[in-house]
């Protein structure tokens, strides 16, 4: 076979082995969060869901009363939206979605230790409602 045939047939098959990564863009919630530092990685508190919460799309998670949540930034609320807080659950019993990044109302949580202020205002970006 000529060396072009063994070139096309080497890329067709890295093209299969390699995921591809599909997501989409959603609307943006607000356009500034608070954090606790400048990359937003650090916990600001621990809440505790006070009620159940359905997730209406790829941007939030699912809460279950009673739920144990890290927060790790609060966007600032905006004219006529509503106040998210972005967090992921923590517990045994749910596994299944620990490590899991979204946003929920922060009117469904009590915070139950704050381990940092949120005192640094950052700007969102579209990938802070990228959803996969």
């Amino acid at each position: 076979m000529a060396p072009t045939v063994y070139v096309i047939i080497l890329l067709l098959c890295l093209g299969f082995t390699y995921p591809v990564v599909t997501g989409t863009f959603m609307d943006k919630l607000a356009s500034k969060k608070l954090c606790a530092d400048d990359d937003c990685v650090y916990t600001i508190s621990l809440a505790r869901a006070e009620d159940d919460y359905n997730a209406p799309d790829c941007r939030f998670i699912n809460i279950k009363k009673g739920q144990l949540i890290y927060v790790y930034s609060k966007l600032v609320k905006e004219k006529g939206a509503g106040e998210f807080w972005a967090g992921s659950v923590y517990g045994e019993q749910y596994e299944d979605q620990m490590g899991t990044v979204g946003y929920f109302p922060s009117s469904l949580v009590s915070e139950q230790h704050v381990y940092q202020k949120a005192n640094k205002t950052i700007l969102t970006t579209d990938i802070d409602f990228f959803c996969e």
